[in-house]
């Protein structure tokens, strides 16, 4: 059986620890098992969030937004530049031309410039999103 060693440069090897070693003693690890996250109501029907870091009305911010089975938003965007992820459930989302995109669990997705955008959750379980917000979020609702 052929082995095979990789040798790395004591300098990398070094960089490396010295940014995992800096990263933890100067705080700045987040770390939120599922079981522990605090669902705070959104004020629309359906809609509820889990905020992990930052303050969603104030500046950027990275939480989990949960869609209940079924929800249905219409044509709306968001001032702040936004990825995210889907975590759960069947997220269907439209663009401003109207072309429906599917997006199962583990699909990424990004609207910046204000992209508007009409969403649904399909079939019967909830849709859960990790949304990476580089503002204060908002929903925008686009005049018909």
């Amino acid at each position: 059986m052929l082995k095979r060693s990789f040798v790395f440069p004591a300098s990398i090897v070094l960089t490396l620890a010295g940014t995992a070693v800096s990263s933890q003693v100067a705080g700045q690890h987040t770390l939120t098992p599922s079981t522990e996250l605090k669902w705070t109501h959104a004020g629309i029907p359906g809609v509820s969030t889990a905020v992990v870091r930052g303050d969603m009305a104030k500046g950027p911010s990275h939480f989990f937004l949960k869609y209940a089975a079924g929800f249905v938003a219409p044509m709306h965007h968001h001032s702040p530049d936004h990825y995210a992820t889907t975590v759960t459930g069947n997220l269907v989302l439209a663009g401003a031309h109207g072309q429906e995109k599917r997006l199962p669990p583990g699909s990424y997705f990004a609207f910046v410039d204000k992209a508007g955008h009409a969403v649904r959750c399909e079939g019967n379980q909830d849709c859960v999103m990790f949304i990476d917000a580089r503002g204060a979020w908002d929903v925008v609702l686009d005049k018909p």
